[in-house]
């Protein structure tokens, strides 16, 4: 297994998105191939990949790490972690993560955040053994 960034739209990214998102949300709809290129060539997000030679270097699991500018530093965020459902108990999850926080270092981030809910045990668990702490904090959610 490789852990690459997604540097270029393509149709097997669209592919790819298109059997994982359902995986990750039964609520999202699956991003279309501008909303897809956006995310790729957005400053602020970075898609990594997790792809497999032994199936021609299909994209199996996938995650967003935002990388932000605050007056207080450089920070940075996981989102929509997901590895398909016939890929996990590989270590593909363990694998994005670790990639994730090692490109959050080398961008000068100070922090690595992600949420959780907590009926998502395997994930919890994966972000433990990553050596992710719960925090004592508040989320908020405005939704527009």
């Amino acid at each position: 297994m490789e852990i690459v960034e997604i540097k270029e739209m393509s149709q097997a990214v669209l592919d790819a998105f298109t059997v994982l998102v359902p995986q990750l949300s039964s609520s999202a709809k699956i991003p279309t191939w501008d909303e897809l290129e956006d995310l790729i060539q957005s400053r602020a997000s970075i898609l990594l990949a997790a792809v497999d030679p032994d199936q021609n270097n299909k994209i199996v699991g996938s995650l967003t790490l935002a990388v932000f500018r605050l007056p207080t530093g450089v920070r940075s965020w996981i989102e929509d972690v997901v590895v398909d459902e016939k890929m996990r108990g590989r270590g593909v999850g363990e694998m994005l993560v670790r990639a994730a926080v090692d490109r959050a270092r080398a961008e000068g981030a100070k922090t690595v955040d992600l949420t959780s809910r907590p009926s998502r045990e395997a994930a919890n668990r994966l972000y433990r053994r990553c050596g992710f702490e719960p925090r004592e904090t508040n989320i908020y959610r405005f939704t527009i």
